[in-house]
């Protein structure tokens, strides 16, 4: 038996104690960065923020500390709080400073198989309690003592998520925290001391002072625009943000052993980038078909985009027609604004993971680049935080090397899910982005998308991106959702619109006739497939949108029986989100190729409402399922979508073998659609002479919010509460502290960022991407993930992967699990699935014969 040596956390012996200094006595000279200090780790002043695996370099407290803050000034200068994030920076390792932590790491990195209990040595209570304790006192001004809670906060809990200042049963998790919390905190005082005897104090104190009239700046500035106290709470969450990132970023440079600039200079990018779409531009007016009187439109409102893009950043709305160009538009808008006003990166917004493949393409295609534009679909890793709860060293140093989807590319398209996940989400890797909003261009695409439950949520971003973040949002859509009429309205200027005479533009895009079949009993499967081969027998292409997954295999296993056509007479397809990208992009080039004007071939496609956005495709006749009227216009936007001819039919039906009872705002959207076509059909002159005019979609909206005006601020059942109170005011909480303890809290922030991030989803249910194995690439990358892959290799496979992911329900997952047809792969953090349950056909199939046993959400 070896002899041990005491310590309060964990024994130490003495044989492994002799290992650490022994491994750590070479490379010791061997430093990070430009800064250089003499290190002598006997030296008990000596501490250590971390120790690199390979090399065995070791990162002093001082370097970690001083180069996060640099990094934290440069991230919080886009929204004017430089010094705020600075100071977060600044303090953020003081607990490193400890005896305690410098063996900790010593540990973990002699032994990374056997390491000490993650979280055994509290590292990050002490910068938190520090900045409170010394600039929270009864002579400190109000504004003072706002930032010092802002700054304690970020400190204290940058490895796990902001905790309330205000939670549940009258409590404070932050005051506990900063104030009470005893266990850990033995060597505090030493860690102060380590910490001041190389800070100046004064300096100290004159640097926060210039914290604090930035807050006076921003409280200025709140006020001016009339925002609700909500934009405090996510301007303390944005400086959350930089400091996650400047801590995450430098730990991995460190351990990469290279240094990069904190932001990259994107200015020569947007400049070629500009040039080639103008170039794209001048081909497409010199092409056989620019005299065609839908293209002279698009190329108006292309022209238009571009003359606007001069004007300051603001809240725009750009509502170009279904097929109207708007993806260029857009494009043209963004990089000229970019170029004019210095931001840094443009964004994409899209509603489902289905459109980013499409919209991604179209942009690499006209910018000729592919490095520089990132697709981010979903976070393929378990986005819990990294931090806590976690005893696998070596998971953690894996995971470390390969997060670097921070959003610093000059082009990112992603979701509406991941935007309002990095804002408003628990885990530090989804608020680690929220930085990279500010200062940019965002492209909202198919904006009517936002979930009604986060409306007011979504408000409040927008507004604390422009009027803080100094960003330029775009609002894209042929049915722009009224989002200046619900309470917590959006905040636009009175001239939003970028496209003029917009009347005018819809009735000369006007394109197709619709046609409401719509039966109080609806139409069942046998009926739809008869109506379908009529229409077939006039027209060669036809596109079927139904509401349920359930009801789309059920039609499209229906028709393909009847038809009994091979696929060179009649190609029929099925496309729904249990298919993974890859496979969904794979269909819909069959389908485009079907309906090549040059070579066209017959072909019905079945498909979920993902078509109806983002997809480039024009079909003869569209029958539509009665849904949201901003859902029916989206389809009957893949409906002689290039003006082929005058004009074709598209009908509006109720399909009887759909269930609802689960989509409750869909049935909504459909009873409102009904109730707007009535008042239409009654005066259709009050409403321009078309059911798809501005003015009837902005009706549809109005009464649409008005139906669910109770659900738009998030609530929050289990709590009797919404999200949206409980990080603008949050009232309620704070009457609770007051009636338990006769008096209000010691505090002038009250948001409940933990219970409002416990409790948010964007979707009803949280969902798991799940690896299918869809080709022999997808194959290949399971089986890399599944061996030996090199830590610096994960990130690149991880990207890859995202093209071959289904999302399921966690119900779904656990039937998969039950059955044997899902594995684990990466020590547990990736779901995988079995090939058997994954078909060419369907996507996701476990039962293997188009079943639904196993009671899959119908979503």
């Amino acid at each position: 038996m070896t002899e041990a040596r005491n310590d309060k956390d964990h024994a130490i012996p003495v044989s492994l104690q002799d290992k650490v200094e022994l491994m750590l006595s070479s490379a010791l000279q061997d430093y990070y960065g430009s800064r250089n200090y003499d290190i002598n780790i006997q030296d008990p002043d000596v501490y250590i923020a971390h120790i690199s695996d390979k090399e065995k370099r070791v990162q002093t407290v001082p370097e970690h500390l001083e180069a996060v803050k640099e990094g934290c000034e440069t991230f919080g200068k886009k929204a004017g709080v430089s010094y705020l994030a600075g100071m977060a920076g600044l303090l953020h390792d003081m607990g490193k400073n400890t005896p305690s932590f410098k063996r900790y790491i010593q540990l973990a990195t002699a032994d990374p198989d056997h390491p000490p209990r993650r979280g055994s040595v509290d590292h990050s209570t002490a910068g938190g309690r520090w900045v409170y304790q010394r600039y929270c006192h009864d002579a400190a001004s109000p504004v003072s003592r706002i930032a010092a809670e802002w700054i304690a906060n970020c400190v204290i809990s940058h490895h796990q998520g902001l905790r309330d200042y205000l939670g549940p049963e009258a409590s404070s998790p932050f005051l506990d925290r900063v104030l009470e919390k005893k266990d850990g905190m033995e060597e505090y005082e030493q860690a102060v001391a380590a910490f001041v005897s190389r800070y100046d104090l004064e300096k100290l104190d004159q640097y926060f002072a210039l914290a604090v009239a930035e807050l006076e700046e921003i409280i200025r500035k709140v006020k001016a625009n009339r925002l609700k106290p909500i934009i405090y709470s996510l301007l303390n969450k944005y400086l959350f943000s930089c400091l996650l990132d400047a801590d995450r970023s430098d730990t991995r440079q460190f351990e990469e052993g290279k240094k990069e600039p904190w932001e990259k200079d994107n200015r020569w990018f947007f400049a070629q980038s500009y040039e080639r779409v103008l170039q794209r531009l001048n081909e497409m007016n010199g092409g056989e078909a620019a005299d065609k009187p839908i293209n002279r439109l698009r190329s108006q409102m292309s022209q238009q985009c571009e003359e606007f893009a001069v004007h300051p950043s603001g809240i725009y709305t750009l509502s170009i027609p279904t097929g109207g160009g708007k993806t260029l538009a857009s494009l043209r808008y963004a990089l000229k604004h970019a170029l004019a006003h210095g931001r840094e990166r443009i964004i994409y917004i899209v509603p489902y993971t289905t459109i980013i493949e499409q919209n991604a393409k179209e942009v690499r295609d006209i910018l000729q680049d592919e490095e520089h534009i990132l697709e981010h679909h979903s976070n393929i890793l378990d986005d819990q935080d990294t931090d806590t709860n976690k005893s696998d060293y070596l998971v953690r140093k894996e995971r470390l090397s390969l997060i670097r989807d921070n959003w610093d590319s000059p082009i990112i398209f992603t979701t509406m899910v991941q935007f309002l996940n990095t804002i408003y989400a628990k885990g530090t890797r989804n608020t680690r982005r929220l930085h990279r909003l500010c200062n940019a261009v965002i492209i909202f695409d198919e904006v009517q998308a936002v979930p009604p439950k986060c409306i007011s949520l979504f408000n409040a971003a927008l507004n604390f991106l422009h009027v803080l973040g100094n960003s330029s949002i775009l609002l894209c859509t042929a049915t722009q959702p009224a989002l200046h009429f619900v309470k917590n309205r959006l905040q636009m200027p009175e001239q939003a619109e970028i496209i003029q005479n917009r009347e005018e533009v819809s009735d000369q895009f006007k394109r197709v006739e619709l046609i409401n079949r719509v039966t109080s009993a609806g139409w069942d499967t046998e009926e739809l497939t008869q109506f379908i081969q009529e229409r077939m027998m006039e027209v060669r292409s036809t596109l079927v949108v139904l509401n349920t997954k359930s009801a789309v295999r059920k039609l499209y296993t229906h028709l393909t029986k009847e038809s009994g056509a091979d696929e060179e007479e009649l190609l029929i397809v099925h496309l729904s989100t249990n298919m993974c990208p890859a496979h969904r992009r794979e269909v819909l080039e069959k389908v485009n190729k079907a309906l090549d004007p040059k070579n066209p071939k017959r072909i019905i496609c079945i498909s979920t409402q993902l078509i109806e956005a983002g997809v480039n495709v024009s079909f003869q006749c569209v029958i539509r399922s009665l849904a949201g009227l901003d859902s029916i216009a989206q389809a009957a936007g893949r409906c002689n979508r290039h003006g082929e001819v005058l004009s074709r039919e598209v009908y509006m039906i109720r399909s009887a073998e759909e269930k609802l009872s689960k989509l409750p705002h869909i049935k909504i959207g459909a009873e409102t659609t009904e109730r707007v076509m009535r008042d239409y059909e009654s005066n259709p002159g009050k409403y321009g002479g078309s059911l798809l005019s501005p003015k009837v979609i902005e009706e549809y909206f109005r009464l649409y919010y008005d139906r669910i005006k109770e659900e738009l601020d998030y609530p929050i059942p289990r709590l009797e509460k919404n999200m949206f109170d409980l990080l603008n005011k949050n009232q309620a909480y704070y009457e609770s502290y007051c009636r338990t303890y006769g008096n209000p809290p010691e505090l002038y922030s009250y948001a409940a960022f933990a219970t409002a991030e416990q409790h948010f989803e964007v979707i009803s249910q949280a969902t798991v991407a799940v690896l299918v194995p869809f080709n022999e690439e997808a194959n290949n990358i399971l089986l890399d993930l599944n061996g030996a892959a090199a830590p610096e290799r994960l990130g690149e496979l991880l990207r890859k992967a995202q093209q071959y992911v289904v999302n399921v329900y966690d119900p779904e997952r656990k039937a998969l699990e039950r059955e044997g047809h899902i594995f684990s792969l990466l020590h547990g953090q990736i779901f995988a699935l079995q090939k058997q349950a994954y078909s060419l056909e369907f996507g996701l199939d476990p039962d293997g014969e188009g079943g639904s046993s196993m009671g899959f959400e119908d979503v």
